[in-house]
């Protein structure tokens, strides 16, 4: 291939990767409900596949599992709702405490020569902003809530469909095995990633619930699913969702406590997502560390919020594709961790 005819290849997939972007931006609302359906079709499908295999009828296979996914989520909806709300309520009682431990804290750098205005910091800080944006979080959560009812449905057509899914692939890339071959791994992948996942996730929530506990502080479990819930943002998850707790321990209890409880959310946030989850996840995402951060702000940009819970998949998906086309592989080699021995 010529220099010219090189330039011109690399040029198309420039653009075309600019208008995919773009189309995904603009369209963020329905991508987001489509992705999540599927990712969520895909993880449950193995247990419609394995009702079929014991001779559970479809359709009591299907109503049991979609009866479990709806319990599941009206008692997340209504513990995140109903702790979510009472946490707001309390929020200007907390306005005092906080100007308090402004003016402590100045007078603190004071005795050490750092002569700083405590007005000045008030008014930088705006804290009455806050609460508003507190109370306006309310509304999103219900939001977000009701557009994962959409996701819900999504899901239960897409389940549906699993057991004879497969032969539709086969059907599809009949002509084309590297094709099939490709979306198996995804599949796979994707599987294998978000059940490792589930499970040091649920156990990083359990243990900060148990942790903030043992340290009374309030609304523990609303914390413990936060923790849960953000364990899927990569580098940047754990450290927001320790934010409210600590800010807590600090307004209602002293440095001290606050510190141990720091230094309890560093254990379990390293124990489970340093040391638990790559054992289980054995190879990995096999994606660069680098690549893993960018790909962060990338998706969050792109679909928001859930495009950063979605970052690695996404992006794992994009390097499965690249790999199997040799005219990109060489893209897939610069997503790769390099630390990591390629197939």
């Amino acid at each position: 291939m010529s220099y010219k005819e090189s330039s011109v290849n690399y040029l198309f997939y420039l653009s075309a990767f600019v208008i995919v972007t773009a189309g995904l931006k603009a369209a963020s609302e329905i991508v987001v409900i489509l992705l999540l359906s599927i990712i969520l079709a895909s993880i449950l499908s193995p247990l419609m596949i394995y009702a079929k295999r014991v001779g559970i009828p479809k359709f009591i296979a299907f109503l049991t599992i979609l009866t479990l996914i709806l319990v599941l989520f009206f008692g997340v909806f209504y513990i995140l709702n109903t702790s979510f709300k009472d946490f707001i309520s309390n929020l200007p009682s907390y306005e005092a405490k906080i100007k308090s431990l402004i003016v402590t804290a100045v007078n603190f750098f004071d005795k050490y020569g750092f002569s700083l205005d405590p007005k000045a910091i008030l008014e930088e800080l705006d804290i009455s902003s806050l609460f508003k944006f507190g109370a306006g979080a309310v509304g999103n959560v219900s939001l977000f809530f009701s557009k994962t009812l959409f996701v819900l449905i999504g899901t239960s057509f897409l389940l549906f469909e699993a057991p004879i899914f497969g032969k539709k692939l086969s059907t599809i890339f009949k002509n084309n095995p590297s094709a099939l071959n490709s979306f198996t791994l995804f599949s796979k992948t994707v599987k294998k990633y978000f059940t490792i996942k589930l499970f040091t996730s649920f156990l990083t929530g359990f243990f900060i619930f148990l942790v903030l506990i043992y340290f009374k502080i309030q609304y523990a479990i609303l914390w413990g699913l936060l923790g849960f819930l953000l364990n899927f943002i990569p580098v940047i998850g754990s450290i927001i969702a320790s934010i409210p707790a600590l800010l807590l321990s600090l307004l209602n209890h002293d440095i001290s406590t606050t510190l141990w409880l720091m230094l309890w959310y560093l254990i379990i946030n390293n124990l489970i997502s340093n040391i638990l989850e790559p054992k289980l996840m054995g190879q990995g995402v096999g994606l660069s560390p680098a690549v893993v951060f960018f790909s962060l702000i990338f998706w969050g940009w792109v679909l928001g919020a859930v495009g950063m819970f979605l970052a690695v998949v996404l992006t794992m998906t994009l390097k499965i594709a690249f790999d199997s086309n040799k005219n990109t592989k060489w893209i897939a080699i610069l997503l790769s961790d390099p630390s990591k021995k390629r197939g």
